[in-house]
């Protein structure tokens, strides 16, 4: 089963949006259009990096087909990736660099994983 949830409309994208929210779980999402090499390169490994962290909300949004979203978000270039913790943006990166996407999809979703204290 695909870890990676396609977003196809806004409407979807406050759903997933409030959902992750009310569940304490970090969003990170990819940017992509059909036309841009880099970015559908980066695809296979978008689903690599959900199936590690399961924890993590892993959302993939075409430009083309989702247009205010990407402009309200100011997503600009593909690919990017946005990284949001309680619905909102905490941080991104644009290009295809699969070291620093995964070291800070580590960092990121190290650091909003909820501490128990016993």
């Amino acid at each position: 089963m695909a870890r990676v949830v396609k977003v196809d409309s806004s409407e979807s994208w406050n759903f997933y949006v409030s959902q992750a929210k009310n569940q304490g779980c970090p969003i990170v999402a990819h940017f992509t259009a059909s036309w841009c090499i880099p970015s559908v390169f980066m695809n296979s490994f978008f689903e690599e990096l959900a199936f590690s962290y399961k924890d993590a909300l892993f959302l993939i949004v075409d430009v083309d087909e989702v247009k205010e979203l990407a402009s309200r978000l100011e997503v600009k270039a593909m690919p990017t990736f946005l990284f949001f913790k309680d619905g909102n943006a905490m941080d991104k990166i644009v290009g295809a660099n699969p070291d620093e996407i995964k070291k800070r999809v580590d960092g990121f979703v190290q650091s909003s994983r909820v501490v128990h204290v016993a």
